[in-house]
């Protein structure tokens, strides 16, 4: 007697989702279990891929085959010991596996130059994020999953405590696919302006997006999730945000030189360390804080012409909008809109306090050159006069990337109610609540994609016959 076919949907099309529905497709077929795998994404075909399609996508990794020794301690530390050292620790230890799994599938990993500034070890997928939407879509078709695109996931639907179907719209109809498991790969809630408000206060509703896909990422999973009753996550009052160009247009426009100057707000005041730490220990809280305390929500990166004798200082900025030039700080302030008065005395309070050796100044690392203690705010690194025109600014807004808070999953991505797995139910990616306090460096697209894989290989254990 035949096997009855057994049904799998995936909602979400980005790294987490894609990995989720290969690997089970793959899976399934060398066990030779009927399965139907299906993915869903809520954009259309062109557009879906969520905050993958927009990402460089670094991972922190030694190697592509190799994860640091201090991984997990260095998880642990990055979340403020609240994150679950299991599901870090089955992140280092699928990691290797998963990236030489992704590159089975026409994708290459290189170990990139990051912005300017060292850190952790890194790898990167050539071609980025694209690359992984492009080939991991091609080999889940060729594996025999089915996509339906502009069709958005409303509920799971349960009978007598077990999934049997997954409640969409599309096309202004709501149809029943039938489901046996369900992997919720959909993102957080950064693109939901009440969600956003609800927890991080009105002014979140207005926050911009970093990118298109992030528009697409509002909740609709982590709703779904909390009507079966499912555990929460994460920090609820954290999210990963960058500042950007205003002007810019583009994905993603950071503008990463700023501890290299000043910033300044409305009123042509300093307001923070700009040096306090490398640009990625630093550009959360710097967003957040531009975004909602900073007057009209908007700050400006001064720098001077020395900006351009950074070895490869374009590498740190991501808009296609040059700098505003001014050959003196008078005709720059009413350029950006500042006080005269208030910026010119900012900037020789400043240049006063850079008393260090210009000579020891190095982009790449926090190299200690510091302004006087008698500075407020301090200037801990990089403190340099700012006195060799053109004067340059980059006004700056800040931008949410992805939210912390999400679902409760453990180290096998099955999503928990009450401490207790929901038979069925797995999640993976940035819908799950692992982060706290900060984003772990370039860990994000790691975990899509290790616990999108592991998720696919238990949701066909999950279904295996009864």
């Amino acid at each position: 007697m035949s096997q009855p076919l057994r049904n799998l949907i995936v909602v979400g099309q980005g790294a987490a989702g894609l990995a989720a529905a290969l690997a089970a497709a793959e899976i399934a077929h060398a066990r030779g279990r009927p399965i139907a795998v299906t993915l869903t994404d809520k954009a259309v075909e062109t557009q879906a891929g969520g905050n993958t399609r927009w990402s460089p996508s670094y991972m922190r990794m030694a190697s592509p085959t190799h994860m640091e020794p201090t991984f997990v301690d260095d998880m642990r530390t990055a979340t403020k010991f609240q994150g679950d050292e299991a599901y870090f620790a089955r992140l280092a230890a699928e990691a290797p596996s998963t990236i030489a799994w992704v590159a089975s599938h026409n994708i290459q990993f290189i170990q990139p130059t990051y912005y300017l500034a060292q850190g952790p070890p890194r790898i990167q997928p050539s071609g980025g994020g694209p690359a992984i939407i492009k080939n991991l879509a091609r080999a889940a078709r060729q594996a025999g999953v089915a996509f339906r695109h502009d069709c958005a996931a409303r509920e799971i639907v349960i009978d007598n405590g077990r999934i049997t179907g997954l409640a969409v719209e599309q096309h202004g109809a709501r149809e029943i696919l039938p489901a046996d498991s369900v992997v919720l790969a959909c993102g957080g809630f950064q693109g939901h302006g009440e969600m956003m408000g609800a927890h991080f206060g009105d002014r979140a509703k207005t926050m911009r997006l970093i990118s298109p896909g992030s528009h697409f990422n509002s909740g609709d999973g982590i709703r779904m999730a909390m009507q079966l009753g499912a555990d929460l996550s994460g920090d609820w009052n954290g999210m990963h945000a960058e500042s950007i160009d205003a002007r810019s247009k583009n994905s993603a426009p950071v503008v990463l030189v700023y501890p290299y100057g000043i910033v300044v707000n409305k009123n042509g005041q300093r307001f923070f360390d700009e040096g306090s730490g490398q640009v990625h220990e630093t550009w959360e809280w710097f967003a957040r804080d531009i975004h909602f305390n900073a007057p009209s929500s908007i700050a400006y990166a001064i720098l001077d012409s020395r900006l351009f004798e950074i070895a490869d200082y374009q590498r740190a900025i991501r808009s296609e909008v040059p700098p505003i030039r001014a050959n003196t700080l008078v005709e720059m302030a009413e350029l950006i809109g500042v006080p005269v008065s208030n910026l010119a005395m900012t900037v020789a309070t400043y240049n006063a306090a850079c008393l260090g050796d210009a000579n020891s100044f190095d982009a790449t690392r926090c190299d200690g050159l510091a302004a006087a203690p008698t500075l407020w705010p301090p200037k801990s690194n990089w403190a340099r006069a700012i006195s060799m025109p053109p004067f340059l600014a980059y006004p700056l807004v800040g931008a949410v990337a992805y939210t912390f808070g999400g679902v409760a999953t453990d180290s096998r991505a099955r999503v928990m109610c009450n401490g207790a797995p929901i038979p069925g139910l797995f999640a993976a990616g940035e819908i799950t609540g692992h982060f706290y306090a900060t984003a772990p460096n370039a860990v994000s697209m790691l975990r899509a994609l290790v616990f999108g894989r592991i998720a696919g290989h238990e949701a066909v254990e999950n279904l295996r016959p009864r």
